[in-house]
């Protein structure tokens, strides 16, 4: 778990990191909401909008920033931490079962 006011650097950076075809879930504490974020080329990221709004984006990186901004605000509007899970090589849209941590 991340703090919020943290939150968008430490994306940025994993992101940075990430290799194609590999993503990353944010979720608030409760699990209910989330964003997944995933590397579909070089510099081409999908992401999926899953809480409030349900949304795909699809968006360079030099764009990530702003958007990632506007979806923190919408889906973790409360919270203070959030968790950031890693998860791997994985198709998009399709269940991930995660163990409680």
């Amino acid at each position: 778990m991340i703090n919020k006011a943290t939150a968008m650097e430490a994306v940025l950076e994993r992101l940075k990191a990430l290799p194609p075809g590999q993503a990353i879930d944010l979720r608030t504490y409760k699990r209910n909401r989330s964003v997944v974020i995933k590397r579909t080329g070089e510099d081409e990221f999908l992401i999926i909008q899953d809480g409030y709004e349900q949304a795909r984006y699809t968006e360079p990186f030099k764009r990530m920033r702003k958007l990632l901004k506007a979806l923190f605000k919408k889906e973790f509007p409360r919270s203070t931490k959030i968790r950031l899970y890693n998860l791997g090589e994985v198709e998009v849209g399709e269940a991930v079962q995660r163990k409680k941590i």
